[in-house]
């Protein structure tokens, strides 16, 4: 089964040079292909990392430090799973807007190429056991992004995208500079080779640091956000989608990564907390920006903001606990399970927000909340797959979000620190404020003359787009009505910190 994991990175990167050869003509059918392989190849992945334990490869046979290595744990198959489930959505939704040739940025001819090189680079991140090659994942990563970005057309698609070039410049140079000093450490680029070298030196405790600080750049986590916002606005949907579900998370997930096995020795209970009181402030700013908007984009994107928060429990409640030798600890896992799962529910989650937030935008001509009345009777199928995402996101049942929260609350209730549970159960709350004033307004308002009317005449919900949001609101409720198949995935190599991997 290595060869589904290799695959996993190659075919995106092969199916984004076809659809470059190929032009605008061939590109979609490329994307199709391509997507439909990857979800076989990441589904098959899953399910040999669930029956059989991790997978390594070391590819063209060359073993580190000269070899490429890649290695399949249960959170990567998870997030593998994730892009390739986002990913088809969002092609799916792309080709939708192009055959409708609305707005300039469905002329660009790069989306498709960016669009499957951006997917291949995301795969990279959370298969890699390599520092430096994740260093490479992520300025792919975040290229192709800023292009995408871009393609909005116009002066903000423009501001947006040099926002995001800027910080993807600045995480990975601080990325970059802390690989450096860990490689002067260590004398090694190898996740699983470093975590049993990495002492509690200056040298190691800086590398963490800038590699750290460079991750949080990426994930736009605060006060490092201010790229995040502007480039959702003048994205596409799909494009806000993909930015959302996928990369954010998956600099996220190597951050974890980072914290609970390759830097292990480096890592402190009073660092950890520090970067959990982190979280516990973007949760809480995150979604009070969130309340303050009156796009409906711009909402979604600080509720992403917010969401990073949750992620960022997992340093002090799972990631610190496994670096000083806690796997098999009960509250240890249950914070691994609950924070990992969040990760992948938040991703589906937020893909169908979008979408769907697509979706109502295109039929009500305008993505001001207080324009978007009657929608529940308009788009009932696009206002079904956002409320469906929005319930996720605040954590009830029956939605992966549920889950994800519960073992998060259990995990910080054993260990013994409830703080972080009020943290999550504040969030929920926080989280239902703001989404409330939107459903509410497409339930119940009607539109408002002056500022809020439309800027323009209201169109036709795209199908595609719409079929991709309802697809992911399924998802959704999938990973609540079924989470033990996904419960043991996570389980599934568990780090340890002398390397090699827990059970």
């Amino acid at each position: 089964m290595s060869a589904a994991l290799a695959g996993s990175v190659v075919v995106p990167l092969g199916g984004a040079v076809l659809a470059l050869v190929g032009g605008r003509r061939a590109a979609p059918w490329v994307a199709a292909v391509t997507a439909a392989v990857s979800l076989a190849l990441a589904g098959a992945l899953a399910l040999q990392v669930w029956r059989g334990g991790v997978v390594e490869l070391e590819a063209g046979g060359w073993s580190v430090p000269l070899g490429i290595a890649m290695r399949a744990d249960g959170l990567a198959a998870a997030m593998l799973v994730l892009t390739a489930v986002v990913g088809a959505a969002v092609g799916t939704a792309a080709m939708s807007e192009f055959a409708g040739e609305r707005g300039r940025w469905a002329r660009g001819d790069g989306f498709w190429p960016l669009w499957l090189l951006l997917w291949a680079a995301v795969a990279a991140l959370v298969v890699s056991r390599d520092v430096f090659n994740v260093y490479v994942a992520l300025e792919l990563a975040g290229l192709s992004a800023v292009g995408l970005v871009a393609m909005g057309g116009g002066r903000a698609a423009l501001e947006g995208a040099l926002g995001y070039l800027l910080a993807a410049w600045l995480g990975a140079t601080a990325y970059l500079l802390g690989v450096a000093l860990i490689y002067a450490e260590t004398g090694t680029l190898d996740m699983v080779a470093m975590s049993g070298r990495v002492g509690d030196g200056p040298a190691a405790t800086a590398a963490l640091a800038l590699m750290s600080v460079g991750l949080l750049l990426k994930a736009a986590v605060v006060p490092l956000h201010f790229w995040l916002p502007r480039a959702h606005a003048s994205a596409p949907a799909p494009v806000s989608a993909a930015l959302s579900a996928l990369v954010v998370t998956a600099a996220m997930v190597v951050l974890v990564r980072l914290w609970s096995e390759a830097m292990a020795g480096a890592v402190g209970a009073a660092a950890a907390n520090l970067v959990g009181a982190l979280g516990v402030v973007a949760i809480v700013w995150g979604s009070l920006l969130a309340m303050r908007q009156r796009s409906l984009k711009m909402l979604i994107a600080y509720s992403t903001v917010g969401q990073m928060g949750y992620l960022l429990l997992l340093i002090p409640l799972a990631a610190a606990p496994l670096a000083r030798g806690g796997a098999g600890d009960r509250a240890t896992e249950d914070a691994w399970v609950g924070g990992t799962y969040y990760a992948v529910t938040h991703g589906v989650a937020k893909g169908a927000m979008f979408l769907a937030a697509g979706c109502l935008i295109a039929a009500a001509g305008g993505d001001r909340i207080a324009a978007l009345g009657g929608m529940a009777g308009r788009a009932p199928l696009a206002v079904a797959a956002f409320v469906v995402g929005g319930v996720t996101l605040v954590g009830l049942p029956p939605t992966g979000g549920f889950v994800a929260k519960w073992y998060l609350v259990s995990g910080s209730i054993r260990a013994g620190e409830p703080w972080w549970a009020v943290a999550v159960l504040a969030g929920s709350l926080l989280t239902a404020a703001y989404l409330l004033v939107v459903v509410r307004a497409l339930m119940y308002r009607g539109d408002r003359p002056g500022e809020d009317a439309p800027p323009r005449e209201p169109g036709r919900v795209p199908g595609g787009m719409l079929v991709g949001a309802a697809a992911l609101a399924l998802v959704c409720l999938a990973l609540g009505l079924r989470p033990l198949e996904g419960i043991e995935l996570l389980g599934v190599g568990i780090p340890a910190p002398a390397g090699g991997g827990g059970g």
